[in-house]
C-alpha cells in the first residue's frame, strides 16, 4: 500500500507539473519578448501587429568622465534581464530651435543606446535591416523617439535600427592631448566612432533579434547623410553594412585636417584656463555636461567648429576624394533630396557674384551661362517646384548637383547609383515648397500636425508614403528599389536617370533631370587638385 500510495503522489505531481508547464508554455507565446546580447539578455515589448520593440539597449559604456572624449568603450555586461521597453535619453546638445527643445533639455551625456524594431516576433526567417543615422547638423537630434517607428516602416519586412550617436562638442572636439593620448594618434570624430560601434553591435547581434547581418543598409538624413558618406569612406567601417541611402546630404561639404580643429580646439580650451597645475583635459572633463554646453555655445571666447576630421585613422581622406578615386565602400546607394532644401533669397546679381567668386576662372562663363546669367543674362525664370534662381542655385550647389556628382561617380566604380527628388509638400504649406527634411514623414510613414515638418496630410500622402516605403525596403532587400506595382526607378547609369516624386504625390522617371546644370558643376568641381590625386 505504501508503494501504491507513493506511485499515485508521484503521478499526481507530474501531471500537475505537465500542466503548470502547458500553462508557462501558453503564456510564454504572448510574454514580452528576451533576447540574449553579448552583454546581457534584454526584455522589450510586443507590438499590437504582432512584432517587437526593443528600446535603450546601450551599444557602447556611458562616456562620461574618464572617458569622455575617447573612443566608445564596450558596454558593461549585466546579469540578469534589462528592461529595454523605454527610449534613452537623447545625446547632451544645445538648444537650436523648436525642432529639439525636447531633446536639450531632456539630453544626457550617457546616450549611447539603440532601438531594435521587428515586424513579427519572432521571425521565420533572416531580414533586412535597416540602420537609421538621424540628422541636425551633428549638433542635435535622436533616434531615440517614436516618429521612425511609428508609421511602421519595419512592417515592410525589415529590422529597423535608430541609433544616437555624440554630437557637438562631445562627439567632435579635437585637442593635441587627446591625440597624443590617443593610441591611434587621433582626436574627434567621436560621432563616427559611435556610429561604427553600433554597426558592429548589429553585426555581433542582430541575428539574435531576427535580423540578417550579411544584409545591412545604413539610411541617413542631412548630417546623417554627410556622415554616410564619411562611413563608406573609412577603413574602420569596412564591411559593416551592404547598402547606403543618402538623403539631402552633400559629398563636396568636406571634412577638416585635424590639426586645423585641433588648433581650434586648444583655442578654446585655453579660453575655458585649468587652475594652476590642474591637466587642461582633465579639467575639462570634470565640468558637467551643461557647463561644456554652455562653453561651446559662447559667443564670447574662439568659435568651436563641428567637423569631421581627416585624422589618419577614422577618415584618411576626404569622401569626396575616395568616391572620385573609386575607393568607397563598394556599396550599392540611393542619393536624392528635396526640390527645394534651402528657402535663400538672393536677387540675380547676388548668385552672379557667387559664381565669379567660388568657381575656377576657366569654368565661370559655362555656369553663368546654365543659370541664365551670362552677358548680363537676368537669370532662370522661377519655377513652380524648384524656387526662385536663387534656391535654384544653392540646391543645386549644395544637394542637387552634388548629389548627381556622388551618383556619377559611384557608377562609374562599377556600382548601382538611385537619384531621386522629393517635391511634395503637404496640404496647406504648398507655397513653400519641398525643402529641408519634406520627406521624412514618407520614408517613415509618421505625419506630425505641428512643428516644421507638420501639416495637415491626407490619403495622397499616406499613398506616397506607401510607394516611398516599398522603394526603400525593396533596396534594402536587394540593392534595387524596383518592384512590383510601382513606377519603374531608373538606375542613373549613363542616361542620369532618377525618379521624381512629383508635387501631386505620384513619381515618374526623369533621364538628365537638372543636367545642363549638374554637367557644369561637375566640370568646374572636378577641375579642383584635390580631385585630380
Amino acid at each position: 500500500m505504501l508503494h501504491t500510495h507513493r506511485h499515485v503522489t508521484a503521478t499526481i505531481a507530474v501531471c500537475l507539473l505537465a500542466l503548470a508547464s502547458s500553462h508557462r508554455v501558453a503564456a510564454g507565446a504572448d510574454a514580452d519578448p528576451v533576447v540574449p546580447t553579448g552583454s546581457g539578455r534584454v526584455r522589450g515589448v510586443r507590438l499590437p501587429d504582432g512584432g517587437a520593440a526593443f528600446r535603450g539597449i546601450p551599444f557602447a559604456a556611458p562616456p562620461v568622465g574618464a572617458l569622455r572624449w575617447q573612443p566608445p568603450a564596450p558596454p558593461a555586461a549585466w546579469s540578469g534581464v534589462r528592461d529595454a521597453s523605454a527610449f534613452s535619453a537623447a545625446c547632451a546638445q544645445p538648444l537650436l530651435g523648436d525642432w529639439n527643445r525636447m531633446n536639450a533639455e531632456t539630453g544626457r551625456e550617457d546616450c549611447l543606446y539603440l532601438n531594435v524594431v521587428t515586424p513579427a516576433w519572432p521571425a521565420k526567417t533572416p531580414l533586412p535591416v535597416m540602420l537609421w543615422i538621424h540628422g541636425g547638423g551633428n549638433m542635435g537630434g535622436t533616434g531615440a523617439t517614436p516618429f521612425f517607428a511609428a508609421g511602421g516602416l519595419e512592417r515592410r519586412g525589415v529590422i529597423l535600427v535608430t541609433i544616437n550617436y555624440r554630437l557637438g562638442v562631445f562627439g567632435f572636439f579635437a585637442h593635441p592631448a587627446l591625440r597624443r593620448a590617443s593610441p591611434h594618434h587621433s582626436s574627434g570624430n567621436y560621432g563616427l566612432l559611435d556610429q561604427i560601434a553600433a554597426l558592429r553591435w548589429v553585426r555581433d547581434n542582430i541575428a539574435r533579434f531576427g535580423g540578417d547581418p550579411r544584409n545591412v543598409t545604413v539610411f541617413g538624413q542631412s548630417a546623417g547623410a554627410i556622415d554616410i558618406a564619411a562611413l563608406m569612406a573609412s577603413p574602420l567601417a569596412t564591411g559593416l553594412f551592404h547598402k547606403a541611402i543618402s538623403q539631402s546630404g552633400s559629398i563636396t561639404r568636406h571634412p577638416t585636417p585635424a590639426a586645423d580643429l585641433e588648433a581650434a580646439g586648444e583655442r578654446w580650451a585655453q579660453h575655458l584656463p585649468a587652475p594652476a597645475g590642474q591637466d587642461p583635459l582633465a579639467y575639462l572633463r570634470g565640468l558637467d555636461a551643461a557647463a561644456v554646453l554652455t562653453a561651446a555655445r559662447s559667443k564670447d571666447g574662439p568659435g568651436l567648429p563641428v567637423e569631421q576630421a581627416i585624422d589618419g585613422w577614422v577618415l584618411v581622406r576626404t569622401p569626396a576624394e575616395a568616391f572620385h578615386a573609386g575607393t568607397q565602400a563598394p556599396v550599392p546607394m540611393i542619393v536624392g533630396h528635396t526640390s527645394r532644401e534651402l528657402p535663400v533669397t538672393k536677387p540675380a546679381d547676388g548668385v552672379r557674384a557667387d559664381i565669379e567668386r567660388g568657381v575656377p576662372a576657366d569654368h565661370r562663363a559655362r555656369v553663368l551661362s546654365a543659370y541664365g546669367l551670362a552677358d548680363g543674362g537676368p537669370g532662370l525664370a522661377d519655377d513652380p517646384v524648384l524656387g526662385a534662381l536663387s534656391v535654384q542655385f544653392i540646391v543645386d550647389v549644395q544637394f542637387r548637383c552634388t548629389g548627381y556628382l556622388q551618383r556619377t561617380w559611384i557608377e562609374a566604380s562599377k556600382q548601382a547609383a538611385y537619384g531621386y527628388q522629393f517635391d511634395r509638400t503637404p496640404p496647406g504649406r504648398e507655397a513653400e515648397g519641398a525643402q529641408h527634411s519634406a520627406e521624412l514623414p514618407y520614408v517613415f510613414g509618421s505625419f506630425p500636425a505641428g512643428g516644421n515638418i507638420g501639416g495637415a496630410y491626407d490619403d495622397a500622402d499616406r499613398r506616397l508614403s506607401d510607394v516611398m516605403q516599398r522603394y526603400w525596403t525593396n533596396f534594402a532587400r536587394t540593392g534595387d528599389p524596383n518592384g512590383p506595382g510601382l513606377p519603374a526607378w531608373p538606375r542613373f547609369g549613363t542616361a542620369q536617370g532618377a525618379i521624381e516624386f512629383l508635387p501631386d504625390g505620384t513619381a515618374v522617371a526623369r533621364p538628365g533631370f537638372r543636367r545642363t546644370q549638374c554637367e557644369a558643376f561637375r566640370a568646374a568641381v572636378e577641375s579642383e587638385p584635390i580631385y585630380r590625386r
